[in-house]
């Protein structure tokens, strides 16, 4: 699979091949799939960022700018902590799938430059 791709790539000026039966059928199945995807990851995040809490304050000392106070130290086991970690998580998820879509969006047009 790694050997057709990097061929892709060297061969990109070349008069394209037809392209193999499996893969004009698989692709538009594999990038709808990865759409559907980041499209449940996008609700995810919207549903997290709206229940999570604001802090007007900060939660900061002003002099140090550290978080002294046992629960500031211990946040990450509470619900804005698990909150959070599922914001990124659900972020980094949507950006590999976005990358994944581009690329098999490129190889199954050929990587027309």
């Amino acid at each position: 699979m790694l050997n057709n791709l990097v061929n892709l790539m060297l061969n990109a000026g070349e008069v394209a091949k037809p392209m193999p039966d499996w893969i004009s059928k698989s692709f538009p199945v594999i990038q709808t799939i990865l759409l559907v995807l980041v499209a449940i990851a996008s609700v995810v995040i919207i549903v997290a960022v709206l229940m999570t809490t604001s802090n007007g304050d900060g939660g900061n000392n002003a002099i140090t700018g550290t978080n002294d106070s046992y629960y500031m130290q211990h946040k990450g086991g509470s619900k804005e902590g698990r909150l959070k970690t599922t914001i990124i998580v659900c972020a980094i998820t949507i950006f590999v799938l976005t990358l994944l879509y581009f690329i098999s969006f490129g190889i199954y047009t050929g990587f027309s430059v």
